[in-house]
């Protein structure tokens, strides 16, 4: 069979996104409404406001709480990029089920529903942390590596991924994963909002000695991918890592940063032991790893399927934080 045929052409892919009202969603029904070719609706728990009048939207009451079958029904496509997500401070008294009744039962409740009303393609945003928490020095993680997810988020996402596939072997739904590296631009929270914080405090960093490098991921170069996933010929049934394609170690990311942020910056080199004995007495480890250590993604398959390189540098991604408050 021809590629050409895995997604018949049509005058309009009508396409149901979830995760609107989140960074990642946001963002991508603003690029989706923009296509000519897209007929889009939104599945909603809230409604959203100043929508325009080309952006149906269907109220939902959450992802594994909801009969997606009238919601699915007439639709497409279906980009998935609603989850729990990792979160600094857990809660849960087991978040490996939190994220298992969302990020798994939840997919699937929607997939098999889309699988059932005829959807031909199932884009799913799921995470680097499916792959893995950690790279090797110069053996950055690659798209079709046997998996090693790390901690219960990641396990979730891998449970759901191989949900996915399965369910793609059996009904013929086309599907699509995508796993973003730390995404960072407009509105983001958690670990960089955090970076973003001690640039502009002023205060003196004890970070310049450390030598590590991460993989990072502008939010409009995703939305550009997640974009394309939705009917290239190529992406059928594959695995995609998603980043700027530009690692950097911690200290040269703090330095664009502040350029970007017009701050001064201030690093001291404390040996790198010091800062982990430090963290384990702190309590901090998984934290000072996100600073310390190394997660790199290797994006060649990404680009030579989909023809596809990340259409915003660093430093103009960067720059777009500018006048972002970071409260």
């Amino acid at each position: 069979m021809n590629l050409d045929e895995y997604l018949e052409p049509k005058a309009e892919h009508a396409v149901l996104l979830t995760g609107a009202s989140g960074l990642i969603g946001g963002r991508l029904w603003r690029r989706l409404q923009q296509r000519a070719d897209v007929r889009l609706t939104l599945a909603l728990r809230e409604p959203l406001a100043d929508l325009p009048d080309s952006v149906a939207t269907r109220s939902i009451a959450s992802l594994e709480a909801t009969d997606w079958q009238p919601v699915v029904r007439g639709h497409s496509v279906v980009v998935h990029a609603a989850a729990r997500v990792h979160v600094l401070d857990e809660q849960a008294s087991d978040p490996l089920a939190a994220f298992r009744r969302v990020n798994v039962e939840g997919t699937l409740a929607l997939a098999r529903a889309a699988a059932a009303a005829g959807v031909q393609r199932f884009v799913f945003v799921s995470s680097v942390k499916a792959a893995g928490g950690e790279s090797l020095p110069g053996k950055p993680l690659r798209a079709d590596d046997p998996a090693c997810p790390d901690g219960a988020y990641g396990l979730s996402k891998r449970e759901a991924e191989e949900a996915l596939l399965a369910l793609a072997a059996d009904t013929g739904m086309q599907v699509v994963i995508v796993r973003p590296v730390l995404v960072y631009g407009p509105g983001v929270g958690g670990n960089f909002r955090r970076l973003m914080r001690w640039v502009r405090s002023g205060w003196p960093l004890p970070l310049a000695a450390v030598d590590n490098r991460r993989s990072m991921l502008a939010l409009d170069n995703l939305v550009d991918l997640l974009n394309r996933c939705i009917d290239h010929p190529r992406a059928v049934n594959q695995i995609f890592m998603a980043s700027d394609g530009d690692d950097v170690s911690t200290p040269e990311l703090l330095r664009r940063l502040a350029q970007a942020l017009g701050c001064p910056l201030r690093l001291l080199p404390l040996p790198v032991g010091c800062l982990q004995w430090l963290a384990r007495a702190c309590g901090k480890s998984a934290e000072a790893e996100r600073l310390l250590g190394s997660l790199q993604v290797d994006i060649g398959k990404t680009r030579e399927y989909l023809d596809w390189a990340p259409p915003l540098g660093m430093p103009a991604a960067l720059a777009l934080l500018r006048d972002e408050p970071c409260a």
